[in-house]
């Protein structure tokens, strides 16, 4: 049997996990990525970041996106939260303190979940090479919706 989440159980898996699935659209196709991520609950956002490439360019252009995020056991054990949002890049001292966020959130999860204890960022996440600058973004979410399937 399929059911809606309500937002709180919707909430609950965007927060518990790190991997989800960003859409956006580049001269007029739809693309989809994973991309490693942290819910903000404070802000009602989620942060990334990203080496400068077809993605950025891509949201820069057109910052509606949306993303997947879902926990999947088997065939009819699922659950699954759509978010629907708006890109947005950070600078500066914004972006320096998000990051920081972003790696100890995604850190606090691999070690509750996975029993694993990464030290840096990039034993989780897109290696980001000492001459590109991560470009830090969120996503401000307008809607949240979920649904969840078992037997």
């Amino acid at each position: 049997m399929i059911k809606k989440l309500d937002k709180k159980e919707s909430v609950q898996i965007l927060s518990n996990n790190y991997i989800g699935y960003l859409a956006f659209i580049s001269q007029d196709s739809p693309y989809i990525v994973p991309i490693t991520y942290y819910y903000d609950k404070d802000n009602i956002t989620t942060i990334s970041y990203s080496g400068m490439g077809h993605k950025i360019e891509a949201m820069r252009k057109n910052d509606a996106v949306s993303m997947i995020v879902d926990e999947i056991e088997s065939l009819s054990n699922w659950k699954s939260v759509l978010i629907q949002g708006r890109f947005e890049e950070l600078t500066g001292t914004d972006a320096r303190y998000l990051l920081h966020e972003f790696s100890e959130g995604v850190k606090k999860i691999i070690r509750r979940k996975e029993k694993k204890s990464p030290q840096f960022i990039d034993e989780f996440s897109s290696k980001i090479s000492s001459e590109n600058i991560p470009i830090v973004y969120r996503i401000k979410i307008d809607e949240i919706t979920g649904k969840q399937r078992d037997s």
